[in-house]
């Protein structure tokens, strides 16, 4: 395993972290982050995690702080790691829970009329995530977030918003709190960010986390626009963030560096998306150009744009695809051939049967799973 990855996991210890006198992320808990804004009569939390069981934990941690009750809960977008412990942070009682009213695509918090490939997501999702495996002989993370999380309780919950916010955004009173409620598409469309401008701190949910951004998650996502989540990088340091507390990995302190990671992660964006665009207008395939496609080594070698998560060579293919579709311009994709057809005729080019059984035992001797 190489050394960077091995390490990993040791970033992700389970902590509650202070940020500012009244606000604390519960961190490590879950895939996800948990933030506690106490006010003069209540508490406002940010995302609730992906278990009851996680929330369940982060909750009795936040209980050694405060007994105010929590009287509203703000989800940052639908994401099963951001909506699913709602239940355990309401307490049996009613708090408001505040979500973006932008449709997302996906069935957790809204309802559709339209179905979804919903078991070929669920096992795909499995295998990205390595759900089932044990920790930490089969898993050691899942890039921004700790392998070694509860799973009890996965989706079990969510409670629907009480009321949805608008486009244009809102601020909001409660608790003696004034947050503005922004919304910012990025990873998902629905995302919305709450800038607290008392505490100059800006809840951005995955609209930033330790890792090159997820442009394009395996599990099966629709397209996520590439330039409007550059543009939201944008509107983010237009709030000059003195606090950035984000929906993964560890908060920023600082404006100067706050400034300095959310322009290096537009730029590795807008670099993929103007690489990509090049390649395409030059006549390059998405498989040439999900191999040239690079980020120069000042972004690259940043900690925040390794590739934990989120991957370069994805995100270009995304590109292609999400602009163009899926037809890459030559002409035999069109009445491609079934798999068995192709390889059919390739085991007879390859020399028949056995040449290629050959071949197969020789490649998984050398560890040449390709």
């Amino acid at each position: 395993m190489h050394p960077e990855l091995k390490a990993h996991p040791e970033y992700f210890q389970k902590e509650v972290v202070q940020l500012a006198d009244n606000i604390y992320m519960a961190y490590g808990f879950a895939a996800s982050n948990v933030y506690m804004i106490v006010g003069d009569e209540g508490v406002v939390i940010v995302d609730t995690t992906e278990t009851t069981t996680a929330a369940t934990n982060v909750l009795a941690e936040f209980r050694k702080i405060t007994d105010l009750p929590v009287k509203t809960i703000i989800l940052t977008h639908s994401h099963r790691d951001h909506v699913s412990g709602a239940s355990v942070f309401a307490e049996g009682a009613n708090p408001e829970i505040l979500a973006s009213d932008i449709p997302s695509g996906d069935p957790l918090i809204e309802e559709t009329p339209h179905p979804r490939p919903v078991k070929a997501q669920q096992m795909r999702t499995k295998r990205q995530f390595g759900i089932g495996l044990s920790y930490p002989d089969e898993i050691i993370g899942i890039g921004v977030g700790p392998g070694d999380r509860p799973l009890i309780g996965m989706g079990a919950g969510i409670l629907p918003p009480t009321r949805r916010i608008g486009r244009t955004g809102e601020t909001i009173s409660t608790c003696g709190l004034e947050l503005q409620l922004v919304i910012a598409p990025g990873e998902t469309p629905d995302h919305m960010v709450v800038w607290y401008s008392d505490k100059k701190a800006l809840f951005s949910g995955d609209n930033f986390y330790r890792s090159f951004p997820n442009l394009y998650a395996i599990r099966g996502t629709e397209y996520r626009d590439f330039d409007t989540w550059a543009l939201t990088l944008d509107k983010l340091m237009s709030f000059k963030p003195e606090i950035l507390a984000p929906g993964h990995t560890k908060a920023l302190h600082g404006e100067a560096l706050i400034r300095e990671v959310l322009t290096d992660y537009r730029d590795a964006i807008r670099h993929v998306v103007d690489e990509t665009r090049n390649g395409m207008d030059a006549g390059m395939t998405m498989d040439q150009l999900a191999h040239s496609v690079k980020l120069p080594p000042k972004l690259a070698e940043k900690p925040y744009l390794r590739e934990y998560y989120g991957c370069v060579a994805y995100a270009v293919r995304a590109y292609f695809v999400g602009t163009t579709g899926w037809f890459d311009g030559n002409p035999t994709s069109l009445r491609a051939l079934s798999p068995v057809e192709e390889a059919e005729r390739f085991i007879r080019l390859a020399g028949g049967a056995d040449a290629v059984m050959s071949e197969i035992e020789k490649a998984r001797g050398e560890d040449d799973y390709q």
